[in-house]
């Protein structure tokens, strides 16, 4: 039993009529007549009472008519989904993001991808950079924005670098600035007191190292909350953090922002996805909008000197 079988059979059923059908469906009307005796054949039992001038059903015609109805109609449902789907009219996209990238680069992006797109579905994973590692890999995700080097380097997954971000030290606007009227350097952390992320955090393990490098080990005075958290914390007065510049610039005014001193520190975000399963179309035309951001998002001054 063929699809076009069942619609000419419809066609038929419809207009009580071979020429008026094969019109219909835009078929001459021999291979029409040609098709419903096949079915016929197939099913073993005649669909069409053809006396001359008046085409009825039989009963086996009767007891098809609503199947085949009902057949016609779930096609149509699909590929009218499937072309939804195929112009992002509907779907959806399993993003993984590090929770400062939550605050910093996705809201303008994910704005704008909605407004163009408010059918697609977003689905927003916050973690850190090794736990969304292991949900890409393990098909939990589409893309994920996460910091590299990545924590286990694995060939099933593609990165492709989206931006490098300076890093910046944040400190409550009512208290004294960590340097007065220079940047920070790393060494002037080693008398001050730091509000420290929860372990797993890209940022503190970056903070860490940075101080280890020179010779000592970090001061918290509170450790182990989330990217709010700190913030909030700084605002209170209970330490300094190091966060990402693109956070900093939404922070608001109650907090001082102070650029490193040269070199600085700095931290690469790429777009991951699994290399042996294609994302899906959403997916794929979110990623394009990422790549095509390549920036931050809004400026904020910083003290520099």
């Amino acid at each position: 039993m063929q699809f076009q079988q069942l619609l000419y059979f419809v066609a038929v059923a419809e207009t009580r009529h071979f020429t008026r059908a094969a019109e219909r469906v835009h078929v001459s009307q021999p291979s029409l007549s040609q098709q419903i005796k096949a079915l016929e054949q197939e099913l073993g039992a005649e669909l069409f009472s053809r006396a001359r001038g008046n085409i009825t059903l039989t009963d086996a015609g009767e007891a098809l008519l609503p199947l085949a109805r009902r057949i016609l109609a779930d096609t149509e449902t699909a590929r009218i989904e499937v072309q939804e789907l195929a112009q992002l009219k509907r779907g959806r996209v399993r993003l993984g993001a590090t929770p400062s990238l939550c605050t910093g680069l996705l809201p303008d992006v994910l704005r704008a991808f909605h407004d163009l797109h408010p059918g697609i579905e977003l689905l927003i994973e916050e973690s850190g950079s090794h736990d969304l590692v292991r949900e890409l890999a393990r098909g939990a995700l589409d893309l994920a924005l996460v910091v590299l080097p990545l924590p286990s380097p694995s060939p099933a997954l593609t990165t492709v670098e989206l931006l490098r971000e300076d890093l910046v030290v944040v400190s409550s606007a009512s208290a004294s600035a960590p340097a007065p009227r220079r940047p920070v350097r790393i060494t002037d952390l080693r008398d001050q007191p730091l509000v420290m992320f929860r372990h797993g955090y890209d940022l503190r393990e970056l903070t860490v190292a940075a101080c280890r490098a020179e010779g000592f080990e970090p001061t918290f005075t509170v450790e182990g909350g989330e990217l709010d958290a700190v913030l909030g914390f700084v605002r209170a007065g209970l330490g300094l953090a190091v966060v990402p510049a693109m956070v900093a610039a939404r922070a608001g005014r109650d907090l001082r922002v102070t650029a490193l001193a040269r070199p600085g520190l700095r931290r690469t975000i790429a777009l991951a996805h699994r290399s042996d399963v294609a994302p899906p179309r959403a997916a794929r035309e979110l990623q394009r909008m990422l790549l095509a951001s390549r920036r931050a998002g809004p400026e904020r001054a910083v003290d520099t000197v």
